[in-house]
């Protein structure tokens, strides 16, 4: 499962981080999850810090499946919604909300983000706590 943070880095060519999340992206099992709002928070976030041409990079990713993008239905917002309502003192959006539900419907506990504030706070929805990558690596 994907968050942002790690997809920013790996769009800027002078990130010091751009290897190892390269490095990771290729040896995590299965399927490289990106949730559909955390796609557009990606998009805007490349677009203001490195411009149209990081943005297109990032779409020409999307558009060759480098990344499955999976939407949220009526019963994923649902669940966003409880799990915001359970977890209002963190004031988690909804791109990092999409992250746990989608976890939990693709049966992960593995998140690659660098967000530690809010997915050490957060618990998967089936118990536990989430693994985050790279710093539990």
């Amino acid at each position: 499962m994907l968050d942002a943070g790690p997809l920013i880095e790996l769009a800027d060519a002078r990130s010091p981080l751009r290897s190892g999340i390269e490095q990771l992206l290729r040896v995590e099992p299965g399927r490289v999850v990106l949730p559909a709002p955390v796609s557009a928070e990606v998009d805007y976030l490349i677009g203001q810090r490195m411009g149209r041409m990081g943005r297109r990079v990032f779409l020409k990713d999307l558009a060759e499946g480098r990344f499955h993008v999976a939407c949220l239905d009526a019963a994923d917002y649902q669940l966003v919604s409880r799990y915001d309502e359970d977890s209002a003192d963190l004031d988690v959006g909804l791109a990092d909300l999409s992250v746990a539900v989608l976890a939990y419907r693709f049966e992960t506990r593995r998140i690659m983000t660098f967000d530690e504030r809010h997915f050490r706070a957060l618990r998967p929805i089936d118990g536990g706590s989430f693994v985050l990558l790279p710093m539990d690596v």
